[in-house]
């Protein structure tokens, strides 16, 4: 028998992954069919074969991943055509378990696979705990998936089922992976039609069927499990026309700006308060934030009631929700700041717990927020009636420890000791004045005890003082003397003051305790993200942060943590084990990479690979994951506290953003070395393709007209050739000396040969090289007198000044007189070249220094622009300074700036070479 069904497509803007996803994640994402129903046995399975071998017609890979046919010949009939994938064995306490093998599906890749029953809860040691998530990395990979589901597991209204079918089934799935499917099927089959088929015994339920049939198979379960499935199918569609009507711009049919406020409570109403906002937010497509307040008199709640406030803030998370923890004396008053806050339209709250004059006397929490709150719509949800057959067993928890969480205050024993020992004391104090001063002194003196003692110890011990206080006062001073009884009513008055006083200052002082250690959290979680928000600002290599972001995530957080980034490859680059903390070398490696690989926390405390000891967080960047962070934390609770996992978010947000920022400079400085080799290099090249082209085609033309025509060749004529080639071939020697000289000086392989040197001799030694140049020049030299000797490398020196006499021959007109110059001061020696040629450009005096770089790129002069670059390396070389400024009246001036040694000591002429002292 075919089922019928009705199909939906991708609803509105909470459900539809396209607007869930962006384009391109959807473009890569698998599509997911699940075939929903109101029980078993309507042909969700049968229905997903049948849709199943349609699409196989349609070409294509499809792959049975696992489907049960629960002894049904018709399901067995189907999967005969279809390829199945074979199932993995899991052994568990002697039991040979068969699960679905997802790595075995992710190696094939089909187009479509098929996943029976999607709430089911995968074996112990399987990589996730549920096998929703295992379809979940399905998609993730880009394989489509078919499944089925039934209306009770979905987690929103497995509560509702329970209550009307008297069973509770626990296997379930978050409303998100229903709502973020691209279809759902919905697979009908009216009630009568459903038990008929389970009296001919085509639906098969092993070990269950008879209590099945008594429990939940009635026929009024079944009608009201039919319309829950029809409801949430209809809510689908009706997302769908509505999510149509708005792209095609048809009419606005829906106000945006609906924010709904759950506010729970430690009580057995906060999972159900939980589910009602979920269905609520979901209906009216509104953000929703479930708050729970912490008052003083909450945080002296036993660690076991805080711990299931935790838990049902977690679920909250899974459901959608933002979660936040609200501190205040004042319930009331933290609620409705924090509604104003966020611009929340509606307030969902548990019906008052206290009745008659208990509520009119004590006042109501849900009571005061209405009559204070008038732009706010109210939804009260009653309480459960208590039924033992339904009462949900308790939710396994974590053993969290309870370190971090403020515990009920205790006295101890001090605080009752002094509750007994203060109203003696007073009594010792007032009895000498018992004659000086009135009843009502005297019971001020108590007074001030019980007062002391409530402010130091607390209630208890205030209490206990009150109640010796009245016996003592009574028998001490109370008329009649040494007699319990109290005849004046005044007297009575004043105790039941002290005694309320003793009240009212112990909740006090307990209400200021408490808020002060709230806020002592709150500064030192503001301090730690200060502290390593400086800390990494200043950090310039990755290394760094690392090392720093380590040292505050063991601070804050407790336990060992590690930090792992990314390759080169892109891979996750694992640390040696030695620079691992000890605690975390045995930690699953392959765990840290398929976080990175999915960008998905894992670990213990999670849904995901919870048996593993540590907590895997990914680091995920602007554009891809770039590392990862393992935590093994001292205390689940110091991390899944609401206020620390959102301290955690902030520091790894932070981590993430430095090593970016790390990596940004360290791209731009590549960047910039490239650039900078490519400008070198292409002036390398302009240079050479201009002071290389003209002598080496000098030196053909001479050296081809000496093959051609060396006989007719005069010798006049022979000689010039000859001396032609030679010229040129000088020029040549010398540019290649030059880019020698440059590339050994920048990289250091030039060692000075430091002597004492009379600067006279290093002049006139540059001057006789550039005799020939300088004859038609007027040079004028002047040293001053005294000069001592210099502790130079004379070759690199005299080079210097050549270079510079030989650009002011260059580019200076022919008979200009030049003129060196020296200053001697007393730590530096100023040597000075100085011309009368056109000068410098203002602003260009440092960009001379550059290589390559010369101020005309085309010239009559040759030249590839080293000369003055290597000038200025053999004066740094020395520990030296150049530059180069225009004159007054035209020219340049080149001054070299060197440090004066100590004066050379008196030594023989062999000694001469020895370094200074």
């Amino acid at each position: 028998m075919s089922p019928s069904g009705a199909s939906t497509r991708s609803p509105n803007a909470n459900a539809s992954p396209a607007r869930a996803l962006g384009a391109e994640a959807r473009r890569r994402r698998g599509r997911l069919k699940i075939f929903f129903g109101a029980a078993d046995g309507v042909g969700k399975t049968y229905a997903m074969l049948l849709a199943a071998k349609e699409r196989n017609r349609d070409g294509g890979e499809t792959l049975v991943g696992i489907v049960e046919t629960h002894g049904s010949k018709e399901i067995a009939e189907l999967l005969e055509n279809l390829e199945s994938l074979p199932r993995k064995i899991v052994l568990q306490r002697g039991l040979s378990l068969q699960e679905f093998d997802l790595d075995q599906a992710l190696a094939r890749r089909p187009s479509l696979i098929l996943v029976d029953e999607l709430a089911h809860s995968n074996a112990p040691g399987a990589r996730h705990r549920k096998r929703w998530q295992d379809v979940k990395e399905l998609l993730d990979a880009g394989i489509d998936v078919y499944t089925t589901l039934n209306v009770q597991h979905l987690e929103s209204l497995h509560e509702d089922v329970g209550n009307i079918t008297g069973i509770r089934g626990w296997e379930t799935v978050p409303d998100t992976v229903f709502d973020e499917a691209d279809e759902v099927e919905l697979v009908d089959l009216p009630p009568d039609a459903l038990l008929a088929r389970l009296a001919q015994g085509k639906v098969c339920l092993p070990r269950q069927e008879e209590r099945a049939n008594r429990h939940f198979f009635r026929k009024g379960n079944l009608i009201a499990l039919r319309e829950l499935a029809l409801r949430r199918t209809a809510e689908r569609v009706d997302a769908e026309m509505r999510e149509y009507r708005s792209d095609h711009a048809i009419r606005k049919v829906w106000q945006a700006g609906e924010r709904i406020l759950v506010c729970v409570g430690p009580d057995s109403r906060a999972e159900r308060l939980v589910w009602a906002g979920k269905r609520l937010a979901s209906s009216l497509h509104a953000a929703w934030i479930v708050a729970y307040v912490e008052t003083p008199k909450l945080q002296r709640l036993p660690p076991t009631q805080r711990d299931e406030v935790l838990r049902v803030l977690r679920l909250a998370e899974r459901l959608g929700a933002d979660t936040a923890t609200l501190s205040g004396p004042d319930m009331t008053e933290a609620i409705l700041d924090f509604a104003r806050e966020h611009n929340t339209t509606k307030l969902v709250m548990g019906k008052p717990g206290r009745k008659g004059w208990r509520r009119w006397f004590l006042g109501s929490v849900v009571d005061s927020v209405i009559s204070r709150a008038h732009d706010i719509n109210f939804y009260l949800l009653g309480s459960e009636p208590e039924d033992a057959s339904l009462a949900e067993p308790a939710a396994a928890l974590e053993q969290l420890d309870s370190g971090l969480a403020p515990t009920a205050d205790r006295a101890g024993y001090a605080g009752y000791f002094w509750g007994i020992v203060t109203p003696h004391l007073c009594t010792l104090i007032a009895w000498p004045l018992r004659n000086h001063i009135g009843s009502a002194s005297i019971l001020m003196v108590y007074l001030l005890g019980v007062f002391l003692l409530a402010t130091r110890y607390g209630l208890g011990p205030s209490l206990l003082a009150c109640l010796l206080t009245a016996p003592a006062f009574a028998f001490f001073f109370a008329p009649p003397i040494f007699s319990f009884a109290i005849s004046d009513t005044q007297n009575l008055i004043g105790l039941a003051v002290m005694t309320l006083v003793a009240v009212i200052t112990s909740n006090l002082m307990q209400n200021v305790r408490s808020q002060a250690k709230i806020a002592a959290f709150r500064e030192r979680r503001a301090a730690a993200l200060y502290g390593l928000s400086k800390e990494l600002a200043g950090a310039r290599e990755e290394e760094d942060i690392v090392d720093i972001a380590v040292r505050h995530v063991q601070g804050e957080f407790g336990g060992s943590a590690a930090l792992l980034l990314r390759n080169e490859k892109g891979e996750l680059a694992y640390p040696t084990a030695e620079s691992l903390p000890a605690p975390l070398r045995g930690i699953d490696l392959r765990v840290a990479q398929w976080v990175f690989k999915h960008g998905q926390v894992a670990g213990k405390g999670t849904d995901t690979l919870s048996e593993d000891r540590a907590i895997y967080i990914p680091l995920c960047g602007s554009q891809e994951a770039i590392g990862l962070l393992a935590l093994e934390p001292a205390s689940l609770r110091r991390v899944f506290l609401p206020e620390q996992r959102r301290l955690l978010e902030t520091f790894c947000n932070q981590i993430v953003q430095a090593l970016e920022r790390v990596q940004s400079a360290e791209r731009a400085k590549n960047a910039s070395i490239r650039a900078e080799t490519e400008a070198l290099r292409n002036s390398l090249l302009g240079s050479l393709s201009h002071d290389l082209r003209t002598p080496l085609t000098n030196i053909v033309g001479a050296s081809g007209a000496l093959v051609v025509n060396d006989a007719s060749l005069q010798p006049e004529d022979r000689r010039e050739l000859n001396r032609a080639i030679h010229e040129e071939a000088l020029r040549m020697s010398d540019l290649t000396s030059k880019l020698l000289d440059m590339a050994r000086l920048e990289g250091g392989e030039i060692a000075l040969d430091r002597q004492w040197y009379a600067l006279e001799e290093i002049v006139g030694s540059a001057l006789g090289q550039l005799e020939k140049p300088l004859q038609d020049r007027p040079v004028t030299v002047r040293l001053p007198e005294g000069v001592p000797l210099v502790w130079v490398d004379a070759v690199l020196l005299q080079q210097v000044l050549v270079n510079l006499l030989d650009n002011a021959v260059k580019y200076t007109p022919p008979g200009s007189p030049i003129d060196i110059t020296a200053e001697l001061s007393p730590y530096r020696l100023t040597i000075a070249v100085e011309d009368r040629g056109p000068g410098i450009p203002a602003g260009m005096e440092q960009k001379l220094f550059d290589k390559f770089y010369r101020l005309q790129a085309e010239s009559a002069q040759s030249g590839v622009g080293l000369g003055l670059a290597i000038c200025r390396a053999a004066v740094q070389a020395h520990g030296g300074e150049m530059s180069v400024e225009s004159r007054q009246g035209g020219g340049a001036a080149f001054s070299l700036t060197l440090p004066v040694q100590k004066d050379p000591p008196p030594m023989a002429e062999e000694d001469a070479s020895e370094e200074p002292p």
